[in-house]
């Protein structure tokens, strides 16, 4: 599956929040797509393109087999790849 979202947890507003990423940018609008989450919800700033999750998305997102959860140091691993792969590519 290359959709993933982090345990990251991040408090902010009252809210716990996590990423969500994926292998191409296709794939991740696809998937927050799924959620009802709007495109100009992305992000990119940081290492890659991504958008935040709350926890209730989060946890729906799993639920519903759109993403695969990873823990963050897995993701931040992959974050940077993809974004040295991207630099590589332009």
């Amino acid at each position: 599956m290359p959709v993933y979202v982090d345990d990251v947890q991040i408090p902010w507003r009252g809210r716990r929040w996590s990423h969500m990423v994926a292998d191409s940018a296709e794939e991740l609008h696809e998937a927050a797509r799924a959620l009802g989450i709007p495109r100009t919800a992305a992000q990119s700033r940081g290492l890659t393109l991504h958008y935040d999750l709350p926890d209730e998305r989060r946890d729906r997102a799993i639920a519903l087999g759109v993403a695969e959860p990873i823990h963050w140091r897995e993701l931040a691993r992959r974050r940077r790849t993809m974004a040295r792969g991207a630099r590589a590519g332009a």
